[in-house]
């Protein structure tokens, strides 16, 4: 076990601001990572997916008021959370990325309202918006689920320190 990690800063050094501390604590981390798509096709990789309810089924999601998918999230009715496992560490990596088609090559199929659904995922879940929040510099999107399927079981994709890795039963 390795002694915890503790920064005292020298007396001529300033204080780290909220922004710094939340970054550097929040590297160490992990959390599962998602895609998350509406009508459009739009969608962004997403780490801050969480579920808030299981009656209703609710889940939230947040993303930057800056981010190139934000307009979407602010018009669209419905949208779409993809879970991604190990063999999806490209496509989450596509999907970050700005300035390209982020649907180029990636096998996907639309539902009857135009809500793309990714082909070779773990798990998606579609679900209706019942609220937007701006928060800070993020826009807070909750939905309740209304369909869903698990596709295979896999090792969790997760993001951890700056980098893809996968989560793996310690028992």
């Amino acid at each position: 076990m390795s002694a915890p990690l503790h920064r005292s800063p020298s007396p001529a050094a300033t204080a780290p601001d909220g922004a710094d501390i939340l970054r550097d604590t929040l590297r160490r981390h992990a959390a599962g990572v998602t895609v998350i798509t509406f009508p459009g096709p739009v969608g962004f990789t997403a780490t801050s997916f969480t579920s808030v309810s299981l009656r209703p089924a609710l889940v939230s999601f947040c993303i930057g008021l800056e981010a190139s998918s934000t307009p979407a999230a602010r018009l669209a009715d419905r949208f779409a959370v993809h879970v991604l496992g190990t063999a999806n560490a490209g496509l989450a990596g596509q999907f970050a990325r700005s300035g390209v088609d982020r649907f180029a090559g990636v096998r996907w199929r639309a539902q009857q309202d135009g809500l793309p659904i990714l082909d070779d995922v773990t798990g998606w879940l579609s679900a209706r918006i019942t609220l937007r929040q701006t928060i800070g510099d993020h826009l807070l999107v909750v939905g309740e689920i209304d369909s869903g399927a698990v596709v295979e079981e896999a090792p969790a994709l997760v993001h951890h320190n700056g980098s893809f890795a996968a989560a793996h039963p310690l028992v």
